[in-house]
């Protein structure tokens, strides 16, 4: 019936069409204003975008508990931390003002979180914990997707992800085990080192894995093979991390002693070298460059060092009076990421450092300054290094130009390639 009871004398489908031309515009019409209701905001964003300062690096991200783990992403401006508590955090980082954001977050490890890394795409994110499991989520969704319950017999230390499947782990016991995530199961489990395994790495081919320790040995293992390689005679104090640095020439392991113990590829046995970083400790290592790399210490200085020649350049940041727990890398080397007992994840530019020209001179040249150049615009600023006017904070120059920086004479005991 049409409208005051007289029948619509139009054809069905004459009606059906008309009312669709009605909906059919009501529906554009809302199409349209939901297009503009985003334009606007999207607008807005960019606004705030060009409102907020521009900082040289992310802020600090503070948290409630120590940071024990920290990975960042290989592709995005993303970071992973884990934490004493077994809380798992996953974070967009920006250099805009307040532009760090927390994506997700887990409470599935039961003890603490002692290592995490993403795999090689960036689209998964491995764990372990002191509570002997591996958690596997994907970064996305934030979503756990696998657990590997007592993974270890003894509770596990460290994690190295060498592609999409294929992890190691290493455990408290001095067990190491290789898992192909594809089978679910470990493919290789053996030990061959009486301590803690602190750190691991592999080179770009995945054909050796090596491992520090403890009892102050370098252990490395054919993948491939499934197999037990070489262990170096024992130093004398514990080897807590190792890099791989001149494209896969050299070994570089740091100590609780505070020194560098270089290693020739292919010649584990023996370190070929020793460099003295001048700090109470090597606690964690990352590499900046084929030749450059920073070292965390117990004292709270991020030390930048280079390899071949064999020199410590400077300081490129620091966690004031604590120790440093972890370091990591940013996808475009830009910047490095330190995690301290201060409870707070830092952010240093490296962009000075890139650019430092280490000359190989004689060993007879003596520092001609005490302390260590400053080697970031942060690590210069009296918020990092001179806040705490009760205390005496440790002494960093700020000097242009190429300085020598540490005794090259004590530094290291041969720059040669050998």
């Amino acid at each position: 019936m049409a409208a005051g009871g007289v029948a619509d004398s139009r054809p069905v489908d004459d009606r059906t069409t008309a009312n669709e031309h009605v909906n059919g515009g009501y529906m554009a019409t809302l199409k349209r204003s939901d297009d503009l209701g985003q334009e606007m905001e999207e607008s807005e964003e960019m606004e705030n975008l060009k409102t907020q300062q521009k900082l040289e690096t992310p802020e600090d991200v503070s948290f409630e508990a120590c940071v024990s783990s920290l990975s960042l992403h290989p592709q995005k401006d993303i970071f992973a931390a884990g934490d004493l508590d077994g809380d798992l955090f996953v974070y967009s980082y920006s250099c805009f003002d307040r532009g760090n954001r927390e994506l997700w977050s887990s409470g599935h490890h039961q003890k603490a979180c002692r290592d995490l890394s993403f795999s090689p795409s960036g689209t998964e994110l491995f764990s372990v914990s002191k509570d002997k499991a591996i958690l596997l989520f994907d970064v996305e969704l934030g979503r756990l997707v696998q657990v590997v319950k007592k993974a270890h017999d003894t509770p596990i230390y460290s994690l190295l992800v060498m592609s999409e499947h294929l992890v190691a782990t290493g455990d408290d016991s001095g067990t190491v085990r290789l898992w192909d995530f594809r089978q679910g199961s470990y493919v290789m489990s053996l030990q061959e080192q009486d301590d803690y395994i602190s750190c691991m790495a592999a080179d770009n081919h995945n054909r050796i894995l090596l491992a520090t320790s403890g009892d102050g040995t370098l252990c490395s293992f054919n993948i491939r093979r499934r197999r037990f390689d070489v262990l170096s005679e024992p130093q004398d104090s514990d080897l807590t991390s190792v890099v791989i640095m001149k494209e896969g020439h050299k070994v570089v392991c740091g100590s609780t002693e505070g020194r560098l113990h270089i290693f020739n590829w292919d010649g584990f046995g023996v370190p070929s070298d020793h460099l003295r970083t001048n700090g109470p400790t090597v606690d964690c290592l990352a590499s900046v460059s084929t030749q450059l790399l920073c070292a965390g210490a117990m004292d709270g200085i991020i030390r930048a060092v280079s390899i071949l020649p064999n020199r410590v350049i400077g300081a490129l940041g620091q966690h004031l009076h604590h120790p440093v727990e972890c370091l990591a890398v940013s996808h475009d080397s830009h910047l490095l990421a330190s995690a301290g007992h201060d409870q707070r994840i830092k952010f240093w530019s490296t962009a000075k450092l890139r650019q430092e020209k280490v000359s190989n001179r004689g060993k007879t040249q003596r520092r001609r300054a005490q302390g260590l150049r400053a080697l970031s615009s942060k690590a210069g600023t009296e918020n990092d290094f001179f806040s705490e006017l009760d205390s005496e904070p440790i002494p960093v120059e700020k000097l242009d130009g190429d300085h020598e920086t540490a005794d090259e004479e004590e530094d290291s005991e041969s720059d040669s390639d050998t």
